[in-house]
């Protein structure tokens, strides 16, 4: 697993990745996630209750709590 805080907020692309863009200037290169799957994915399984709900942090940003990620982990493991 990779080094998560012990407590605090993550954001989407620190959950399940993000692909990068090799046009921007310089190249973002994709970063992998905690767990990998597609936003549309992760954003089913939070409506079928498989993953946790996020937090509103702001009108158009959703945060989610570490310990939540932390759990969800380990009861796929």
């Amino acid at each position: 697993m990779s080094k998560i805080p012990e407590t605090g907020f993550l954001r989407l692309p620190q959950i399940i990745g993000d692909a990068g863009n090799p046009k921007s200037n310089p190249p973002k290169l994709p970063t992998p996630g905690l767990f990998p799957v597609k936003k549309s994915t992760w954003w089913q399984g939070i409506k079928d209750g498989r993953y946790p709900k996020g937090v509103k942090i702001s009108r158009r940003c959703t945060a989610w709590r570490v310990e939540d990620i932390r759990a969800l982990i380990n009861r796929v493991r």
